[in-house]
């Protein structure tokens, strides 16, 4: 009866290991197949172009070098080391697979002059032409977990470091079926002598069962779980499959939150090398990390992790992994880790890298498909925006007693030929992932929406010469209330030549213009710039009473910056696919909107605002050589401060203002245009303005519009539109043809409502 009884039971065990085998059965092939690893999109700055005659110095390409994790090194000797000699930089650079083709890893030599490279070369001394450094990671769209990877291939490992693992790890690795009865049973023995669990006697595929599917605990019900789907594992899939997903999935460091698992990204992490690139030492402390990535880490504890690496290099030696003679030489070397790598965090940008790839991406699909995305980051302008303005605002909080942190601001930074996002700020702690002020701050712009009335102004036929008034100005809308917009200074001008109305942020002279060429054709050019929503019809518009977020500004001017092609501004170049390739191209998008040159006349205007006009304390803010345009605009009671504004090759837009919307003493020029100014002398863009339509012409005119001999006193060069400007010369103190202006009447205002 005992003995039926106990046959029962067996067989009832039997059966639940058999159910149960059958349910780690599908643990085992539904985590292993197909995707072993879920990686969230991996997101990449641009990378930088070296080329004789890039308008980068060595300054900056060694600071790039270093945010990049490269090392100062006395022998270029692997990728990832870079030394400096003066004005030459010696470089091995780590090799990239981009969106469109490989970059190889090579040693080059970039002699730089005069704030650029001069010429880029081998060693040799053979000229390259074009070559390309890495991107900087800049982060994981919606990182589920916090580990990170970069995925290898075997094939890729270097042999000392798969056969030194197994050496290390798992002698028997390649004769077992998952488990190690001898090393099982050791382990069983420490841990009954010593009442607790001491020793796990692991082969290298339990261990990677238990980092894939199991919980740390150390209990007997997780160990013979873990044996179970080890040799189910084994029964399924090769060796090789294993010890690649084994490479790729070991833990060996740790960068504050972020776990760092696997040999390709500790070999950069620790060593700032690929992989495949790795010194024979490099690749035993790698291999020695595995036993206490914490306990053993070269930077917090070099003197351990010296000794683990000598003894990981001893028992290389001992298994015939390496020669006596390596393992000679590997002892001798010092410990060669790099820096710590830094952490780029770019939320705000990161942002709108999110929204952009909400359009046309599922959630899921970043959370797991490893995709690459390219964006337009530049990290030389990303940093020098991050640590010009947050300095800079301090600076204007003393100089105007404000209170320390009293202000915010928000930036974006453009590439006017392409209509590239280069960087962006949220706010004036860059770090912070809140509320993007950049993407999401809608704010009244002032004076900046003048230029919309000028160029439509243009487009009816006025010139930059054309006299316009400045006297008061009142316009009774439907609804019986008076708009009275005033000046500034509450002081009318006369009758200023257009080109100044604009320089000097005349309101009364803007509105009276906006009203004489008609609000529909305002709002027209308004839609055409780029404003991607419909401001309400009222001509308080036109100095600026409409909210709009830094980055719709930055649309807007970059269209006139873009001698009138519209081009949709953009933070993405590639989405990559790790098996299909390229999924997504997003191609320079170009559509001309404007006549180039009734652009070139509004540019020509806003190049004298940084001369003569509202920011002309550029002049001696930046170098007076450099030729900007741009526009200052402060809102009712100075809530708001504001600059937009460009040079050859790059655009920026600054807000300053407070939170909660109270007054400040600031005007764009005194809050945002000093920012803007720190920003462009980081950035140091090529200052040549762009060519000159065919049809326009340079005449001399007086202080009424007149053409006039160059000789008379206060004539000025003014471009015309060749067939716009008055026929023949005046006297000096003629004035100009005013039929435009001249039948006006006090009803003009009336037409707003007809």
């Amino acid at each position: 009866m005992v003995r039926w009884r106990l046959f029962q039971v067996g067989l009832l065990g039997l059966a639940v290991l058999v159910v149960w085998m059958f349910y780690l059965n599908a643990v085992v092939r539904d985590g292993f197949d197909g995707q072993r690893f879920s990686i969230p999109a991996r997101v990449y700055s641009e990378a930088q172009d070296l080329y004789a005659g890039a308008p980068v110095s060595a300054d900056r390409v060694e600071i790039l070098l270093d945010d990049l994790g490269y090392r100062s090194s006395s022998r270029v000797n692997q990728p990832g080391r870079y030394r400096r000699t003066g004005q030459t930089i010696e470089v091995h650079t780590r090799g990239f697979e981009f969106w469109d083709g490989a970059e190889p890893a090579r040693r080059l030599l970039l002699d730089f002059s005069q704030g650029s490279v001069n010429r880029v070369s081998e060693p040799d001394g053979s000229a390259v032409l074009l070559a390309r450094l890495d991107p900087l990671f800049i982060g994981q769209i919606y990182p589920g977990v916090s580990e990170d990877r970069i995925l290898v291939s075997l094939e890729t490992v270097p042999p000392t470091l798969v056969a030194g693992l197994i050496a290390v790890e798992d002698q028997h690795f390649l004769d077992h079926h998952g488990i190690s009865i001898v090393g099982i049973a050791r382990a069983l023995w420490a841990n009954v002598t010593s009442g607790s669990i001491e020793q796990g006697g692991s082969t290298l595929t339990q261990q990677l069962v238990k980092n894939l599917y199991l919980s740390p605990d150390q209990t007997l019900w997780r160990k013979a779980n873990e044996a179970l789907m080890a040799l189910l594992l084994e029964a399924h899939y090769d060796k090789e499959a294993i010890l690649e997903t084994y490479l790729n999935e070991v833990y060996i460091g740790q960068q504050g939150r972020r776990s760092i698992n696997g040999f390709g990204l500790g070999a950069q992490f620790f060593f700032g090398s690929p992989l495949p690139s790795l010194d024979i030492h490099q690749q035993a402390m790698l291999v020695g990390l595995i036993k206490g990535p914490s306990y053993y880490n070269p930077r917090r504890n070099p003197e351990r992790a010296i000794q683990r690496r000598n003894v990981v290099l001893r028992v290389w030696r001992e298994a015939g992994v390496i020669s006596q003679a390596d393992y000679e030489h590997a002892t001798r070397q010092p410990l060669d880790v790099s820096a710590v790598p830094g952490q780029a965090s770019y939320p705000a940008f990161m942002d709108l890298v999110r929204r952009q790839l909400a359009e046309g991406y599922r959630k899921e699909d970043l959370l797991a498909e490893g995709l690459t995305v390219f964006t337009t980051l530049n990290p030389l302008a990303q940093n020098s925006l991050e640590q010009r303005v947050p300095a800079k605002l301090a600076e204007i909080e003393r100089q105007h007693g404000l209170q320390a942190g009293d202000l915010e601001a928000a930036a974006v930074v453009t590439r006017p030929s392409t209509g590239d996002v280069l960087a962006l700020l949220g706010g004036r702690k860059p770090e912070l992932a809140g509320f993007n002020r950049a993407l999401d701050a809608r704010r009244p712009v002032g004076s900046l929406m003048k230029p919309a009335v000028y160029l439509a102004a243009l487009e009816q036929g006025y010139t930059l010469a054309t006299p316009i008034s400045d006297a008061e100005v009142t316009v009774t809308a439907e609804d019986g209330k008076l708009w009275q917009p005033r000046n500034y200074d509450k002081t009318s001008h006369g009758t200023p030549l257009l080109m100044d109305a604009l320089v000097n942020s005349y309101n009364q002279a803007t509105a009276r213009l906006g009203m004489t060429v008609g609000l529909a054709e305002v709002f027209d050019v308004i839609d055409r710039l780029g404003v991607d929503e419909r401001p309400p019809a009222v001509p308080s518009v036109m100095l600026g009473a409409h909210g709009l977020s830094p980055m719709q500004v930055a649309q807007y001017f970059q269209t006139i910056a873009g001698n009138g092609f519209y081009t949709p501004l953009n933070a993405i170049r590639a989405v990559v696919h790790p098996e299909d390739g390229v999924l997504q191209r997003y191609d320079l998008s170009v559509e001309n909107r404007f006549r180039p040159e009734q652009v070139f006349l509004l540019q020509e205007a806003l190049h004298e605002v940084t001369r003569q006009g509202t920011a002309r304390s550029l002049r001696w803010r930046l170098p007076e050589h450099w030729w900007l345009a741009g526009k200052t605009g402060t809102t009712d009671d100075n809530r708001d401060a504001w600059f937009a504004g460009y040079s050859g090759d790059r655009q920026a837009v600054v807000w300053v203002g407070r939170d909660g919307n109270e007054p400040t003493p600031l005007t764009g020029s005194t809050g945002a245009l000093p920012v803007w100014a720190d920003i462009m002398q980081a950035l140091n863009p090529v200052q040549e303005r762009r060519g000159q339509p065919a049809n326009v012409e340079w005449l001399p005119v007086n202080a009424q519009g007149a053409v006039v001999s160059e000789r008379c006193d206060g004539a000025r060069p003014v471009p015309f539109i060749k067939g716009t400007a008055p026929n023949g010369r005046s006297r000096c103190d003629a004035g100009a043809d005013t039929q435009t202006e001249g039948e006006e009447d006090d009803s003009w205002w009336q037409r707003l409502f007809n």
